[in-house]
């Protein structure tokens, strides 16, 4: 925090951001409150803004190395830190968000008082070539989900219930591991996704995974749980909630076992969920419903994919599916 010899002048700037300081350290502080402003009006997710984080403390640790007081610095300043991001060939995708990030943190202090200009507004970023989705095949999600399957212990039931789930509604880890009990309502068919988030929404499933997860509940669930009291749909073998990285070394793991080369993913399943269901007549619009896109432009690519061999077969969710 500053100290009574930065004082001068605070009356004319927020409370919050008087510590426009001159080192990477006094810079801190503004960052933090950057980003429990855009949680509070923006939602992200808890991967984004630790991503923005970091981008914005590697910013304020270069504004340090050039000598640089405060936020207020030249275009060149800025131009220099996207300079230094290619120098030192971090990919482009990578270049993009930091130079967002910046872009964001400079949109913000120009609103608070705490520079007079936006020094980022006509840099232009890197120029990111949207990456294919990587998907599977039908066959190759049926040997996947039959690996899940294959064993009638609690874990087994769990990773058969999850990855049914997964591949019958296109949700994403986070969503899935986030999920409580109250939020499956089985004789609905539906999920409650999301719930409390800017992403909320309602997704329906099919008989296969209303199986799947009515197996899980019945004979495995409270296994897993023990004497523990838990909300958590999905547990681990301790009764707690399951983690992200625990979901992906589950499916690792199944993957191995089905004997399928390809890299798989937890979002492998969500982009061939979205792939199959579009090559099964589904439309535009109701996959970037169910996944939860803003823009129908960035549901559009499944629709390229759909029409590529080994996207073929029955609708996920469905009884039964076709393979390859």
């Amino acid at each position: 925090m500053t100290g009574p010899q930065d004082t001068t002048g605070a009356t004319e700037r927020p409370a919050a951001l008087t510590a426009a300081g001159g080192t990477a350290r006094e810079r801190r502080p503004d960052i933090e409150r950057f980003l429990d402003y855009l949680q509070e009006t923006r939602g992200l997710s808890r991967n984004t803004m630790a991503a923005y984080g970091n981008d914005l403390r590697q910013y304020a640790d270069y504004l340090g190395e050039q000598g640089v007081v405060g936020w207020d610095v030249p275009v060149i300043t800025v131009s220099g830190f996207l300079e230094m991001l290619i120098s030192r060939e971090y990919a482009a995708s990578s270049q993009a968000r930091k130079l967002a990030a910046v872009k964001a943190m400079y949109r913000y202090l120009v609103e608070e008082g705490v520079v007079g200009s936006d020094p980022s507004k006509d840099i232009g970023g890197a120029r990111v070539t949207k990456k294919r989705p990587n998907i599977i095949s039908v066959g190759e999600a049926d040997r996947l989900l039959a690996a899940a399957s294959s064993t009638s212990t609690p874990e087994g039931y769990r990773d058969s219930a999850m990855l049914e789930l997964l591949y019958g509604t296109g949700m994403r880890v986070s969503e899935i591991v986030a999920l409580d009990s109250i939020d499956i309502d089985i004789d609905r068919l539906m999920v409650n996704c999301g719930r409390g988030t800017n992403r909320e929404r309602k997704i329906p499933f099919g008989p296969r995974v209303v199986q799947a997860l009515g197996s899980y509940m019945r004979e495995a669930r409270d296994k897993l749980l023990g004497v523990r009291t838990a909300t958590a749909l999905f547990l681990n073998h301790r009764g707690r909630r399951l983690t992200r990285q625990g979901f992906w070394l589950i499916i690792k793991g199944h993957a191995r076992s089905a004997e399928i080369d390809s890299t798989i993913t937890p979002h492998t399943l969500r982009h061939s969920f979205a792939t199959h269901r579009l090559r099964n007549d589904g439309t535009i619009p109701e996959v970037q419903s169910v996944l939860g896109h803003a823009s129908p432009a960035t549901t559009q690519i499944y629709l390229e994919l759909a029409h590529e061999k080994g996207a073929a077969g029955v609708l996920p969710g469905s009884q039964s599916r076709s393979s390859d």
